[in-house]
Formats: structure tokens, sequence, C-alpha cells
């Protein structure tokens, strides 16, 4: 299969978790033996950050523009099946102009599904416009549940399905390394997250200063109130999350309020930090029961005294214990080679849904699935 794959970014993981998640998942489907070619925006924010110029596992070509991306007309128009993501600049007008050139399989792959869905709401959308979503083939959602009821019912998208983010086992190994921090979070400063963050981590940090605590990640405002304990780290590249992760006697994950509301939206620090087998403590919302069982592979602290007492009064054979039943449920199902099956057949299935009318329009059907 030739898939084209037009995205926020492959070649930076600064600022952004689309990075991560199209690594794995586009490793994963090379290696079942499609070629991949990943089109991106050339802008200077990435640029100076850029951690993987020249991916092993497909061709990545920089567009500076609308007008450059003209130049990659071709490959989208033979391609089998052409991908447009999330946050892509101007992605509304990039996915006129692939709807325009391709002949294959088109698809919106939605890796922030509530932000968009309450942008369209609110008129602010900038990368997708709400009558789009019925014209591509497929619409790819990180969130599942009753959002893909919603995307199918309410905005006519013709086969909405789940494409949660995954992990990839080799990158992210459980590594055994002496504990530097109690508890740790890594995520991009986010406003709507930050409460969840003071009250999960921040506060229990002021609580307890003999204890320590670390938040790696960028865009963090300046005027944040951090306790002394607490570690601050600016950005930590992908091929340092799983020192820092095995660092961790435990670490905290954190969900976006609009993925909080619509629920069964699984962030890609979830799964990683799982694969390499720290203990996870998480915010609740619908659908994370459905991904870790709680209490037995995940805990679910609803303020300071809950994490402190997690901290403080867990025996060591228990923390192990978690962390090692969170790697074994996300090995057994949400590695990158597990996603890139799904998304096979996602694609094969509506390659043969438009089989027909390929024939009814004379067009020979360049499909490879």
């Amino acid at each position: 299969m030739r898939l084209v794959v037009l995205g926020l970014s492959l070649s930076s993981s600064w600022g952004n978790g689309h990075a991560t998640t199209y690594r794995a998942l586009l490793k994963a489907f090379a290696a079942r033996g499609h070629a991949v070619l990943f089109l991106e925006r050339d802008v200077p924010w990435y640029a100076a950050h850029r951690d993987l110029p020249d991916p092993d596992f497909c061709d990545l070509a920089l567009y500076a523009d609308l007008d450059g991306l003209d130049g990659h007309s071709a490959a989208i128009a033979g391609a089998d099946a052409v991908i447009v993501g999330s946050y892509v600049p101007d992605g509304i007008a990039v996915g006129a102009r692939v709807r325009g050139w391709a002949r294959g399989v088109t698809a919106f792959y939605d890796i922030d599904t509530p932000v968009t869905l309450a942008t369209l709401e609110a008129g602010t959308c900038a990368y997708l416009a709400a009558e789009q979503i019925a014209d591509y083939d497929l619409y790819l959602s990180f969130t599942g549940g009753p959002t893909l009821r919603r995307l199918e019912r309410a905005y006519g998208a013709p086969a909405a399905r789940a494409l949660y983010c995954s992990v990839d086992p080799e990158a992210y190994p459980a590594l055994d390394r002496p504990a530097r921090y109690d508890l740790s979070y890594l995520g991009t400063y986010s406003p709507d997250r930050q409460p969840t963050l003071e009250r999960l981590l921040i506060e229990p940090a002021r609580r307890a200063p003999d204890l320590r605590f670390a938040v790696a990640g960028p865009q963090y405002p300046a005027g944040i109130d951090w306790p002394a304990n607490v570690e601050r780290i600016e950005h930590l590249p992908p091929d340092r999350h799983p020192d820092f992760y095995a660092a961790s006697r435990y670490t905290l994950n954190v969900t976006r309020a609009d993925m909080v509301r619509a629920g069964w939206s699984p962030s890609v620090r979830l799964f990683e930090a799982g694969a390499c087998g720290t203990p996870i403590l998480s915010d609740r919302w619908d659908g994370l029961d459905t991904l870790l069982v709680p209490e037995f592979e995940i805990l679910l602290p609803d303020g300071p005294d809950d994490v402190l007492a997690i901290l403080g009064g867990q025996s060591e054979a228990e923390r192990r214990r978690l962390g090692m039943a969170a790697r074994a449920a996300i090995l057994a199902r949400h590695t990158a080679a597990a996603r890139a099956a799904e998304l096979e057949r996602y694609l094969g299935e509506v390659a043969v849904r438009r089989a027909p009318d390929r024939v009814r329009t004379g067009h020979a059907s360049t499909s490879l699935f």
C-alpha cells in the first residue's frame, strides 16, 4: 500500500504529542510492508527542535506553504490512501486540495477529537470545516465511545473509527534505574490541565517537602509557584522518556478538559509510561476502565490526600505489581503493531466499500489492500 500522511509533525516532538504518535504508528505500518510518505509544514518552532529529521521507516518531505504542497500532488493522487491530521497548518485548505487530488481512500486523523468538536461548534476550528467531515471516506479518532456515533450522525462521517494512540515497546522498554522521583509528570503546559496538575502533584509536593517530584515539558508560564522539591525539566526528547519513567516511583497522567468530558480519550503518555512499567496515577474519565483496570492496573486519586496516601502507604511489592500489570495490559492491546493492524483494516474496509463506485465511474482501482 502507498500511504501519504499530512500531519502536524513527524520531525519534532517539541511541544506536541503528535510526533511520537505518528512515529510509532507509521514505523509499525511500514513494517507490515507498506510505503509511507509524510508531508510536514516547515515551521520555525519545529525546525529549531528537530529530533527525527531523517526517519528510517518512511519518507519525510517538508513544504513551505500551500503552494509548496502542490509539488506533492502527484504523490497524493497516486497513493492508495491519504490521511490528513488535526492541527495541520491551513488544514481546511490542505484538506480541500487533498480531496481534489486524491484517487484513493481519504481519511482525517483527529488526534484532538474533543477539542476539534468544541471548536467546530464555536466556529473557530482552523484545521477542519464541519462540512468536510462528510467528504472524507474515513474519520479516525483519538476518542472512542459515544463520540464516534456523534461524528456519524451529527456531522455525516461515512465511517468514524477509534484509532487510539499507541506505544512502540522497543522505544519504551522497562528499565531498572534508581528512584529519583516519588511522583513525576510529563506533558506540555495546557491551561485546562493545570488545575489537575496543581491538585495531584503540586499541592502534594507542598505538603510533603521530604518527597521528590518532577514536571517535564515546555511552555509553562514563568509565574507558576513551584515548590522547592519539584524539579522542572523544560523539554525531554522521546529517547529520554524511558529513563525518566524508570527513575519515577509513580507517574501522573493528566487529561485535557474537553477529553475528560468526552471520555474514551487516552493520552499517548498513558501508554508510554505503562509500557515502561511505571505505576500510573490518573484523573478520572469515562472509558478509562476499558483500557486499564482501576486499583489493579492504574490508581485514580481524587485529591492531595489520596496521592500522599499512595506515595507513603503502598508497599514496594504492590507498587511493582501495579506497574507490571499495566505494562502487561498495554503490551497486549496497545502497541503500535496492534494499532497499525487496525489502521490497515479500516482502510481496507473503506476501499472495499468504495470499489463499486470506482467501477461505475470508470476509475481503475489502485488498491493494494
